[in-house]
């Protein structure tokens, strides 16, 4: 029998979600993975190589080219060969373009756009805490 948690997934996966919705969902999953945020913020000191990518992330190959393909499908990098090597890099202006694309989207497209404060980081785990895990 499928558990509580798989019945919501398939049910909420038949319900029609609007494309632009579906677009800014895209968007935001290619962003919450802490791997592609690393590359994300690797290509916005400028273009660089999967190979690059590689040791900016530390992860293998395919992993990277797993991931530079998430956030290719989003729209947020943009990648083409040359000779052996792909060349990965950041499509120009792509946040300020989603922004306010969301904001035309979600009907607030009027509104200012608010600051959005830090946010906490964990504290530092002490050696009486480490040793205790």
């Amino acid at each position: 029998m499928p558990s509580p948690a798989h019945i919501r997934t398939t049910v909420a996966s038949i319900v029609d979600q609007p494309d632009e919705l579906r677009e800014l969902r895209v968007f935001h999953k290619a962003l919450a993975d802490v791997n592609r945020l690393r590359i994300v913020q690797r290509l916005s000191e400028g273009p660089a190589t999967v190979g690059e990518l590689i040791e900016t992330a530390g992860l293998s190959q395919p992993l990277v080219s797993w991931h530079v393909a998430k956030l290719r499908v989003a729209g947020i990098v943009r990648s083409h060969r040359s000779g052996r090597e792909t060349l990965c890099e950041l499509q120009p202006d792509v946040f300020e373009r989603f922004a306010e694309r969301e904001r035309q989207i979600l009907g607030v497209a009027g509104h200012p756009v608010a600051t959005i404060p830090a946010v906490a980081q964990p504290a530092a785990r002490t050696a009486h805490t480490a040793e205790a895990h």
